[in-house]
């Protein structure tokens, strides 16, 4: 209570909330609570500069025993992004926070978002987790869906297949079109994205569990994860996590 009128002065000069909390050594919060109460009060310094901190007490701090109400953001559905999520392999949830913030201007960021729909799903079902070591583990795949190529002769269209490599460790990710998902092409791919990563990593594996390179044709070591079944906990591998993501916002706006 009697550090409002120091409250008041530092922002005059026109320190920061952060600075004056500092300096009055309480929480920015109080601080923040204090020039509201002043602004609806209408005070300013220097014009409080000669009254006591009793007076000002009673203009500026709320009345005891009355909390202050904070408008709390309206809290999403996290059962509808769920849903969504699960039948909709386009949307992710940066669409799904996008939308949120449409129908609700004042509500979370992006990434309170994304923590507060983790934590109620961390509590709806088990999570399989998955530790990685740098360069140990590179996933791979072709994207479920395709993306159209344009030839040069008019109206001749073809589909372009979307090969996706992800380092495990980092998510570090390298993606590319191809004519098709043949075996010139998907060992082409991998012969690229090694150029690009400067290295082989120890193991290369696909999507759904199996070796990429399982037919030996290039030498690479690699080692069998276990498939995923449908009462296994969740386990979802990087390339097609990474694949899904790119495709979203071109593929579920159309």
């Amino acid at each position: 209570m009697r550090k409002i009128k120091e409250i008041l002065r530092l922002h005059a000069l026109g320190l920061s909330q952060r600075q004056i909390a500092v300096s009055c050594a309480i929480g920015q919060a109080t601080v923040s609570e204090y020039l509201k109460a002043a602004q609806v009060a209408g005070l300013k310094w220097p014009e409080i500069a000669d009254w006591g901190e009793d007076r000002l007490a009673e203009t500026v701090a709320p009345p005891q025993g009355k909390a202050v109400r904070r408008v709390l953001s309206p809290e999403p559905d996290y059962a509808g992004i769920r849903h969504q999520l699960q039948t909709s392999k386009h949307v992710t949830l940066q669409l799904l926070w996008e939308e949120y913030r449409e129908t609700h201007p004042e509500g979370y960021r992006y990434s309170r978002f994304c923590d507060l729909y983790r934590r109620w799903l961390h509590s709806q079902e088990v999570v399989l987790r998955q530790e990685h070591r740098a360069g140990e583990k590179l996933f791979v795949d072709f994207a479920g869906d395709t993306i159209p190529l344009y030839s040069a002769v008019p109206g001749e269209v073809m589909p372009a297949q979307i090969f996706v490599a992800v380092l495990g460790a980092s998510n570090y990710t390298y993606a590319e079109a191809t004519a098709t998902q043949g075996l010139a092409d998907w060992i082409g791919a991998h012969i690229r994205t090694f150029e690009v990563l400067g290295g082989v990593p120890a193991k290369c594996l696909r999507n759904s569990g199996t070796d990429a390179l399982s037919d030996r044709r290039l030498w690479i070591r690699t080692r069998d994860l276990p498939t995923r079944h449908a009462r296994c906990p969740r386990s979802s591998l990087g390339a097609d996590t990474s694949a899904r993501r790119r495709n979203a916002h071109p593929l579920a706006r159309k």
